[in-house]
C-alpha cells in the first residue's frame, strides 16, 4: 500500500478492522482495572462492558507506550517491511507516549542507520488524530512519499479542532482537568463544561453551560462559528457510552445546521475513556487553524 509504513496507536478510536482495512499499524496500548492488565483491541463491541464497569466504580489505570515497546513495534515492521515509517503519536500534552518515541527511534537508528521514521506528534486525542491517520492513508494510497505526508500533516495538524462536553465531572477532576471543589460544586449546580483541545494539545475548559441540552446547543453553534467548507468534510464524532439516540440526533444535527457531507460516529476507547468516564461526546471538523 504504497511507499511508506502508516503506524499509529489505539488512541486514535478507529477500529481495529477499519485500520487493517486502510493499512493502518496499531500499537494496542495497555491499561489495568484492579491490578488485572489489559490491552485496548480498538474493538468498538467492547466498550460498553468497559464503561459499565466504570459505572459501578473501577478507576481503570492507563499506561505510556514505553521506549521499548515502541523499539519492537517498530523493528517488527522495518524486519518485515524495509520501508519508511511514519508514526502518527497521540498528542504529547496528552501522554509521554510521544517523547518515548523520539528515544526509541534514536536506538533503532544505531541498528538501521539508513531507516526512515517519522514519528509525528498530533497534538491531539482520539479521532482527532484518527482523522489524520486516514487522511495519511489516502496520500499514501495515492503514492505520497514519507517526506510529502509528514510535511503535510504538520500543517494539517491545527486545522483539527475538537470541542467535548460531559455531565459527570468526577473523571475531569482525576484526570487533572478540574480541581476536586469545582467538579463537587459543578456537579451539584448542574454545570456541563465544554471543553476544546487548545493548539499544543492541552485540554481547556472553554465555556461553562448549565445543563447538557444547552451545552450540546452551545457545540453546534462552536461548530457553526468556526467550520470551513463543511459540505467537503465528514464530521467525526465520539462518545462514551451515551445514549445511541443522543449521539445520532447529535450527528444528524451538525449535519443539518451545517452541512457537513456525512458523518462518521464511533466509541471512545479504554486508552481515552480511562480519563473521560462515560457520558462524554465530542465532536471533531476542520477550520481556521489555531494561532
Amino acid at each position: 500500500m504504497g511507499q511508506f509504513i502508516l503506524a499509529t496507536d489505539s488512541g486514535c478510536d478507529l477500529p481495529a478492522a477499519l485500520c487493517a482495512e486502510r493499512g493502518i499499524h496499531v500499537f494496542q496500548m495497555k491499561y489495568a482495572i484492579d491490578g488485572i492488565g489489559y490491552v485496548d483491541r480498538s474493538n468498538p463491541a467492547e466498550a460498553p462492558g468497559f464503561y459499565n464497569r466504570m459505572r459501578e466504580g473501577a478507576v481503570p489505570i492507563t499506561s505510556m507506550i514505553s521506549n521499548f515497546e515502541f523499539f519492537e513495534f517498530w523493528n517488527t515492521l522495518l524486519e518485515r517491511d524495509h520501508l519508511p515509517i511514519v508514526h502518527i503519536s497521540i498528542g504529547s500534552a496528552i501522554s509521554e507516549s510521544y517523547s518515548n518515541g523520539v528515544i526509541a527511534r534514536e536506538k533503532l537508528l544505531e541498528i538501521y542507520p539508513d531507516a526512515q521514521i517519522h514519528i509525528v506528534d498530533s497534538t491531539l486525542g482520539s479521532l482527532g488524530y484518527g482523522m489524520l491517520c486516514l487522511e495519511a492513508a489516502g496520500m499514501r494510497d495515492a503514492g505520497k512519499n514519507a517526506q510529502e505526508v509528514v510535511a503535510w500533516l504538520e500543517k494539517r495538524k491545527p486545522n483539527i479542532h475538537v470541542y467535548l462536553t460531559t455531565d459527570d465531572l468526577i473523571y475531569l477532576h482525576r484526570g487533572g482537568r478540574l480541581s476536586r471543589a469545582s467538579a463537587f460544586f459543578g456537579g451539584a449546580l448542574g454545570i456541563n463544561p465544554i471543553l476544546k483541545l487548545d493548539a499544543a494539545g492541552r485540554l481547556v475548559v472553554s465555556e461553562k453551560v448549565r445543563g447538557r441540552r444547552k451545552a450540546l446547543n452551545r457545540m453546534y453553534e462552536i461548530v457553526r462559528e468556526l467550520v470551513e467548507n463543511p459540505s467537503n468534510q465528514v464530521v467525526y464524532i465520539d462518545h462514551s457510552d451515551c445514549a445511541p439516540e443522543e449521539v445520532r440526533t447529535f450527528a444528524d444535527t451538525l449535519i443539518k445546521e451545517n452541512w457537513f457531507k456525512g458523518s462518521y460516529i464511533n466509541y471512545i476507547g479504554p486508552t481515552i475513556g480511562a480519563h473521560t468516564g462515560p457520558g462524554l461526546i465530542a465532536v471533531f471538523f476542520t477550520g481556521p487553524p489555531w494561532v
